[in-house]
């Protein structure tokens, strides 16, 4: 194999280059065309798991209840919020953003029910619904409603009374929400049965349909996100003004990711320019290099455009790690091109790159083999942009070792040798410290690295799994600043749903009651007066009420009880009598509930049918309502109430109910896995609920699981991922041991990079986890490189540690100008605004250096004790 592909490169590069230049040109070309459909994806949709049973009930419970993915605008006056002037910007605020062309609703002070005004009752609201811009309203008694309603205090107005909340809806795509629940049909029926060749066809147009709603939906939110803001501007008179939500989250995600692409790109480009010219002098060795580097990641981003596969926030810094690989390879070649020219300064241009090449054959397939299986562990996440991303830096890792052997051979042959370039004494200085280092302390190095894999383990143990959005983001940039505000002033960021559903028995008792109602009707018995007449009269005890009369006047609004017990018999028992949780017992239950959520340090806050509850309360007398009260107050309730504060927590046949919160992101505190365990574990083991009875969803849940999967196929699959590598190492240097030997600085620096990710309380989240596979590429690489020549440096020396160094005055020099340049360069990335960016840069540069370290250290120790010839 190793002669058939040399006698390629023989024939089609060294001895035709215009040949090969010419292929790479056109094969460059064609992938060009494509690169103008090269696109960013940052929605909330492309980090979830595809076959997550959880996604699919959020959907069910956001198609029933409404969803919460509101753009959240917070306000805090700089003097009072209702005073004139205040009031009359706020309101302007509210009509701008009601202007925007794809703004569905805007809920905000203004315009919410104010219900327990002096005065108000059932009847007042069927005439009237109080509002703060009412007229007729005084404004300060409903500020001291809002402030201490339970529905409205920390969601629309502080506790403080100086902030309030806008809610914004945009508008959604119809037709994209039934393409997805079409879609997410067919794969609900994939997991219990083979679909057909039909509808495999329907899916896979479902799912390129799907994408082109998404985009323009996408686009559609951003130019809306910068229409919100432009108002926001507008309206800053009087008060100070923050934009917050998933909507703007997600959007400024991608102006963030692209910016840093193009700007920090070009950054790097330019810095790796300026070090390439200072280590390597000569003009050629830069422009080959950099020209294998953007050649390979043009035809990956043209092969990404192609095939319609969308740059996530995880696969982001995918064009920068193919820099790093291709600049490695193209290194290595330079370096090994310099010394035979050294030693053979009189030899021919051919026989100098030829004998280069063969040389560096192997290592440097083996190099890109490793790194492919390292990012290969990527494939088994089950989260599709982890998948792309590891395809991605697949086919990047070929269109790398591509490049560097054709694209750098086939230039260099168009170039005379000229004279021969010695380097300067700084690098054989440094790399002789680390020769020296090894023949002189031994010991001294052994032990460093125990101590070294002993913190690791120690940071290991602490190693987090977590996501907040909130630390992605600056302090002093507007995000942050945003979200700050509505986790202090305005109850939490991150929604969290808990669903509670009827007990079975219940449900099956209500399905065996109606059948025999059928049957009654059917046969002509009358069973509804007699159940009625039970009904009203024990819902009449139930409400509290000396006299029906007493009842109707103050509760009703009615003048006699014939007309209210009339009401009730058209009212029909319906809700009160087939609903599980819409009576007082059951909702003294729910309440339980929902103080214990509310109870929780990270929640903020907390919405509930018990929260309703607590202001209907005021209709009663300040007690809890009875089952006969709330069915009037069911049937009598306006329906923009019912809308506001029913609909959204209780289902229309009142067998379901949601518990929505709002949880702190800004909670250093807080971690999501044992917060949903926790809450769970309450409401089974302790409040008596069937597990199947109750379910926790929401955004975080899915955030969580997705993290939760990557930890497992990422983190846990570590040691599978190092048993393949040992094996293709067992291949190249066809010895169990050196292989061995080998993995043994990987494993080290891999360590090293998580221990201290432990240690500094960096977590794992969607956009460092990625790590692990790079410290794997990384540490692989430099192994092969030495190994490989080291074996052939014990051949003709005279002893191991002469062996030693000579390779680290060879190889050596290759692996430290390689980890310099990624170094320096990536550390311009601490300069971003994005923190994934800077703990990017900084991950990657330690990555480099741990794994520089153990390869110039304690792998010849490995290899010299080992007697690996």
């Amino acid at each position: 194999m190793r002669n058939f592909l040399a006698a390629i490169l023989d024939r089609f590069v060294l001895d035709r280059p215009w040949l090969a230049l010419a292929a790479v040109a056109i094969v460059s070309l064609v992938f060009a065309l494509f690169i103008p459909r090269f696109q960013l994806d940052a929605s909330a949709d492309s980090l979830l798991l595809e076959q997550d049973s959880d996604l699919r009930y959020y959907r069910d419970v956001i198609k029933r209840y409404g969803s919460d993915d509101y753009l959240v605008i917070t306000y805090t006056a700089r003097r009072d919020l209702i005073g004139e002037q205040t009031f009359n910007e706020l309101v302007a605020l509210r009509d701008a953003l009601r202007a925007i062309p794809n703004v569905e609703e805007v809920i905000s002070i203004l315009d919410v029910p104010l219900i327990t005004g002096p005065g108000t009752n059932l009847g007042s609201l069927q005439d009237n619904i109080p509002t703060l811009e009412n007229p007729a309203t005084d404004r300060r008694q409903a500020k001291t409603e809002l402030r201490e309603s339970p529905v409205y205090s920390n969601l629309l107005m502080s506790q403080s009374g100086d902030t309030t909340g806008l809610l914004l809806r945009l508008k959604s795509d119809p037709e994209l929400e039934r393409l997805i629940d079409a879609r997410d049909d067919l794969r609900a029926k994939q997991l219990n049965s083979r679909l057909s060749d039909a509808e495999k066809r329907l899916q896979n147009e479902q799912s390129e349909q799907i994408k082109l709603l998404r985009d323009k939906l996408l686009e559609r939110q951003q130019g809306d996100i910068a229409a919100v803001r432009g108002v926001i501007a507008e309206h800053g008179n009087f008060g100070e003004l923050h934009l917050g939500g998933v909507p703007m989250i997600v959007s400024d995600m991608i102006d963030y990711i692209r910016s840093d692409i193009v700007v920090f790109g070009s950054g790097i480009l330019l810095f790796l320019v300026v070090l390439l010219s200072v280590i390597f002098g000569r003009p050629r060795w830069v422009v080959m290099s950099l020209l294998c580097c953007l050649v390979s990641v043009l035809m990956i981003v043209g092969l990404l455009g192609m095939l319609e596969w969308r740059v996530t926030v995880v696969s982001s810094n995918f064009v920068a790690l193919m820099l790093i690989f291709s600049l490695s390879l193209t290194v290595h070649l330079v370096q090994r091109y310099r010394e035979l020219h050294i030693e053979n300064p009189d030899a021919e241009q051919r026989w100098l790159v030829r004998t280069a090449l063969r040389d560096k054959a192997s290592p440097c397939l083996f190099t890109a083999l490793t790194t492919m299986v390292g990012f290969a562990s990527l494939l088994i996440s089950g989260i599709r942009p982890v998948i792309d991303f590891g395809w991605m830096m697949v086919m990047g890792m070929v269109a790398v070792l591509a490049t560097a052997f054709v694209l750098f051979p086939a230039t260099l042959m168009f170039v005379k040798p000229g004279k021969p370039s010695v380097d300067g004494d700084s690098t054989r200085m440094i790399t002789g410290y680390f020769a020296s280092v090894v023949r002189h302390w031994p010991g001294m190095t052994v032990a460093t690295c125990v101590i070294l894999a002993v913190l690791s383990v120690a940071g290991l143990s602490r190693l987090k799994v977590e996501n907040r959005f909130i630390d992605y983001f600056k302090e002093d940039t507007e995000i942050h600043r945003g979200m700050l505000v509505i986790d202090r002033e305005l109850g939490g960021t991150m929604p969290l749903d808990v669903v509670l559903d009827a007990d079975q028995d219940f449900l099956d008792s209500l399905a065996a009651r109606q059948s025999g109602v059928a049957a009654g009707a059917a046969s002509g018995a009358d069973f509804d007066d007699e159940f009625e007449d039970d009904f009203l009269a024990e819902s009449t005890v139930d409400a509290g009420t000396d006299s029906a009369d007493e009842f109707v006047d103050e509760f009703t609004g009615e003048t006699d009880a014939d007309t209210a017990f009339a009401e009730v018999q058209n009212l029909r028992p319906d809700l009160g009598a087939t609903s599980y949780w819409y009576n007082s017992f059951r909702l003294e239950k729910l309440r339980q509930v929902h103080d214990y959520l509310d109870s929780l340090p990270h929640t903020g806050k907390v919405l509930s049918l018990a929260t309703t509850m607590d202001m209907l309360e005021t209709l009663n007398r300040d007690e809890m309502p009875g089952t006969f009260f709330l069915s009037v107050l069911y049937k009598r309730l306006p329906e923009q109430i019912k809308k506001t504060l029913i609909d959204p927590y209780m289902s229309a046949d009142g067998n379901q109910v949601r518990i929505n919160m709002r949880v702190y992101e800004s909670d250093i505190g807080l971690n999501r896995n044992d917060l949903i365990s926790d809450i769970r574990t309450r409401l089974v083991d302790e409040m008596g609920f069937q597990p199947d009875r109750v379910h926790i969803t929401g955004m975080m849940v899915l955030y969580n699981n997705v993290l939760q999967s990557l930890y497992r196929s990422q983190i846990l699959t570590l040691g599978a991922v190092f048993l393949a590598i040992t094996v293709m190492f067992g291949v190249l240097f066809r010895s169990l041991k050196i292989a061995l030997i080998a993995i043994v600085p990987s494993i080290l620096s891999v360590g090293i990079v998580l221990g201290s990710m432990g240690l500094l309380g960096i977590p794992l989240d969607i956009m460092t986890i990625t790590i692990a596979a790079i410290s794997v590429g990384i540490g692989v690489d430099d192994s092969i490189h030495y190994v490989h020549r080291y074996r052939q440096e014990v051949a003709v020396a005279e002893d191991a540690l002469t062996a030693m160094e000579r390779s680290h005055a060879s190889v050596g020099r290759a692996m430290f100008y390689t980890s310099v340049i990624v170094i320096a360069g990536f550390a311009i990335l601490a300069l971003s605004n994005f923190i994934p960016s800077i703990l990017f840069g900084l991950l990657t540069g330690l990555a480099m250096l741990m794994a520089l370290i153990a390869n110039l250290t304690l792998l010849p120790l490995l290899l010299r004790w080992g007697k690996v010839s």
